[in-house]
């Protein structure tokens, strides 16, 4: 039996978001007007013996709740979430931001202190900006110390569209 990854794309704004799983787990959600090279170049590297196909039908739930999210209808997901190829840290980090509720924002110093690590505000930053799962686990709902909308793998428009629909 050969190793897959199934993806999809979902059309937006005249962007796409690129969607990697299989049939129980996401692993990947790209951020608006990522690139099939972008989640391409990221799955060989992560899981270099596994094939990718284009399958909408296996990955179907997850694309319809994702564009639920993004008309405003779905707070939060139902489908599994696979970050298992993060470090034990990076995992660590990604836990506390899916304890982040819909419609509130927190810093990179609470999450720090949130999983015990006052003092590792920089890699936690460094974590956040590793997440490959963009909106599942929303890592757009941290800002900066300030108040400012800073740093997002999907880009601070994405961010900010994101923000302003779960006000």
């Amino acid at each position: 039996m050969k190793n897959v990854l199934y993806y999809s794309k979902i059309t937006r704004d005249n962007g796409s978001i690129w969607v990697l799983g299989t049939d129980k787990d996401i692993y990947y959600i790209g951020g608006h007007n990522s690139s099939f090279n972008d989640l391409s170049l990221w799955a060989k590297k992560k899981y270099p013996t596994y094939e990718l196909i284009s399958d909408d039908q296996i990955l179907e739930n997850a694309v319809e709740e994702i564009e639920s999210y993004l008309d405003g209808k779905v707070k939060e997901f139902s489908f599994e979430v696979d970050y298992s190829y993060g470090t034990p840290f990076q995992q660590k980090v990604w836990r506390a931001l899916q304890e982040v509720s819909f419609g509130e924002t927190v810093t990179y110093t609470d999450i720090a202190k949130q999983i015990g690590r006052p003092d590792a505000v920089r890699a936690v930053a460094g974590a956040i900006g590793a997440n490959q799962l963009l909106i599942a686990i929303p890592c757009h709902r941290v800002i900066g110390k300030n108040g400012e909308l800073v740093g997002y793998r999907g880009g601070i428009e994405m961010k900010e569209s994101l923000l302003k629909l779960e006000s």
